[in-house]
């Protein structure tokens, strides 16, 4: 059986996309050419119905074990195999799945600054065209309402960040031996140490692979007239395009979203009072958290924000503009 030796299980938008490519380049490991197959997101065909996009979205999952071992035969003998998924880490039921088939697999998880992950899940679906709520708040307020209408997580915006449930529940199926958990920061201020400990962690050659390629920063477009019609027709698409062929739907999406690009502007900063009304959502996850991995992120309950290999405080009640994430879809 062609199964991975290996999965990157999450975080959504904690750099798994960069971190698949850097490790592509090992010679020891063979990444899927699917960055995101999500075959144990579903136990059969995936949902036909959902939030936004969630549709076309469904189509790209490599659900047949036929078709999800055939992206590994590929590998060259004595090459470790894997591919990255971040649902996985957020989803029970995939986590179940993948300990009954392959139980013995090396997992590696990417934990980010639960709010600031958060934000940048909202402007990847705002850019995108299919988030119809333009205040990030706002739309954080509205999770509970999308998960009982069966929206797929990947609008969970506060639950995808809630990490120590996540892993508590992670530890319960898979001895610690087995799971490495690293920091999203340490990936962006010191790839080389990262990689090499992921490298020790999966048991091929450190030192080889050294850097981590910086991917495309997610533009923010205003909320014109403009935006707000292309939206509107991008999110119309995406309520018919489950009856019509994939390549048809792609391709009206891609044109209007192309549309959006062109006119954006940089990605907008995560306000202090944005961080201050969604901190108490994470507070009691945070001590999980700690206890979980007996580790302390004390700096996540601070004014500070990171992006790229910026740090930035609270200057006069304002927060510092960040640039520069790793790009990561759904």
């Amino acid at each position: 059986m062609a199964l991975p030796d290996f999965l990157v299980i999450g975080a959504p938008k904690a750099g798994t996309t960069a971190l698949h490519a850097a490790l592509a380049q090992h010679p020891g490991l063979y990444l899927s050419p699917i960055k995101e197959p999500k075959h144990f997101l579903t136990d059969g065909p995936p949902p036909t119905r959902g939030g936004p996009g969630d549709v076309q979205t469904y189509r790209e999952h490599v659900w047949r074990r036929a078709d999800y071992e055939a992206l590994f035969v590929a590998a060259p003998a004595g090459t470790l195999r894997g591919e990255s998924t971040p649902l996985y880490l957020y989803d029970r039921d995939a986590m179940a799945r993948i300990r009954a088939a392959i139980p013995d697999v090396k997992l590696i998880a990417i934990i980010r600054d639960p709010v600031e992950r958060a934000h940048s899940n909202w402007t990847h679906l705002w850019s995108a065209g299919l988030e119809p709520v333009g205040d990030f708040v706002q739309a954080c307020a509205e999770e509970q309402r999308r998960i009982d209408a069966g929206w797929a997580s990947f609008w969970h915006y506060t639950g995808l960040s809630r990490y120590g449930e996540q892993l508590e529940h992670l530890f319960s199926l898979f001895p610690r031996e087995q799971v490495l958990v690293i920091r999203y920061r340490h990936l962006v201020d010191e790839p080389a140490k990262t990689l090499d400990e992921i490298c020790t962690f999966l048991g091929v050659e450190p030192g080889l692979v050294t850097e981590v390629p910086r991917q495309n920063v997610t533009s923010h477009p205003e909320s014109t007239l403009a935006h707000r019609v292309v939206a509107l027709l991008l999110r119309a698409n995406a309520a018919v395009g489950r009856f019509l062929p994939g390549s048809a739907s792609d391709t009206v999406t891609a044109r209007l979203e192309q549309y959006l690009q062109r006119h954006s502007r940089e990605r907008q900063p995560l306000s202090w009072d944005q961080r201050q009304a969604l901190l108490p959502r994470f507070e009691a996850d945070l001590d999980r958290l700690e206890r979980v991995l007996g580790a302390d992120f004390s700096d996540w309950r601070t004014p500070r924000e990171r992006s790229g290999g910026m740090v930035g405080s609270r200057p006069q009640g304002q927060s510092q503009a960040r640039n520069g994430r790793p790009k990561q879809s759904a």
